[in-house]
């Protein structure tokens, strides 16, 4: 049976004597929700669960109030799969599809020549920007390969997608040496082979502690309060009016013409609705000042 109290939840944990650190995630209505306004094929579902499950494992090991953004850029039929998440673990995700995906596609299918973007931008400091070449089969291969390049860790991944109990999942554990340079080469090996057993059942339907004990009865393991992810857009009226107010003014009254009086700006990610007629539109471009 599912525990529901580990649902949409990201632990941290440290092996005290291996001088390696872990993360679990399991997304459940978070990631529901990022679906329930799209009918994503599911290849692209299963893209974005990866996503959404690696971002999650990325924001937890930065130590920074922030937010990244990993994205997929490419000239296939998939053209963009993006992910946004932050300190918060709020998170939020979308895809744009331009052509047919048929369900056994793989990614290098889906998106054609393509990279793999990860954004992380710190509310203080400087802004990073990191490429990777899609030049690997899974996202998580090419994920892994991105820590070894930027940060010189040994990193394991391991991200599942799939249903349990009717709704769809997405789960993950991640896996690396600690910076400090204490830990071994052997030590992480022994965790990541340990780690590679765990099935998806497990994943899906277990409490992190009971799972991370299935794995790990041998080790002493630090767990660390966990933290609570939900999917969070950010959309508004607000931000809407003024996405609206970059388009020429003969532009927005030939489409307040063609669509009888109003305009509706729907968010892409979230799929809310925002709609402006002529008067609202009006008041966007001559607000009233404060007295």
């Amino acid at each position: 049976m599912n525990d529901l109290k580990d649902n949409d939840k990201l632990y941290r944990y440290l092996f005290q004597n291996r001088a390696v650190r872990g993360e679990w995630v399991r997304l459940n209505q978070s990631f529901v929700d990022t679906l329930n306004t799209h009918h994503y094929s599911q290849p692209v579902q299963n893209l974005l669960g990866e996503m959404m499950v690696a971002t999650a494992l990325l924001t937890a090991t930065l130590k920074f109030e922030g937010n990244i953004t990993v994205q997929i850029q490419g000239d296939g039929p998939l053209s963009l799969a993006l992910v946004n998440g932050n300190d918060q673990q709020q998170i939020r995700a979308l895809a744009r599809v331009e052509g047919d995906i048929s369900p056994e596609m793989m990614l290098h299918e889906m998106v054609g020549k393509g990279v793999l973007v990860i954004t992380i931008a710190p509310k203080e400091g400087e802004r990073y920007q990191g490429v990777i070449g899609l030049d690997k089969p899974t996202i998580t291969e090419c994920l892994e390969d991105y820590f070894v390049r930027s940060e010189q860790l040994q990193t394991q991944l391991i991200i599942r997608t799939g249903e349990y109990q009717g709704k769809p999942v997405a789960a993950g554990m991640l896996l690396q040496i600690m910076p400090d340079g204490a830990g071994s080469p052997e030590d992480f090996e022994h965790l990541a082979t340990l780690a590679a057993t765990a099935k998806n059942e497990e994943l899906f339907g277990l409490p992190a502690e009971e799972m991370l004990y299935r794995l790990y009865h041998e080790e002493a393991v630090e767990v660390y309060a966990p933290q609570v992810i939900q999917f969070f857009c950010g959309c508004s009226a607000e931000r809407s009016g003024a996405a609206l107010l970059l388009i020429p003014d003969e532009e927005i009254d030939e489409i307040l013409e063609e669509h009888k009086g109003s305009i509706d700006m729907q968010c892409e990610c979230c799929g809310t609705h925002y709609f402006f007629n002529k008067e609202a539109i009006n008041k966007l471009k001559s607000p009233v000042q404060a007295e």
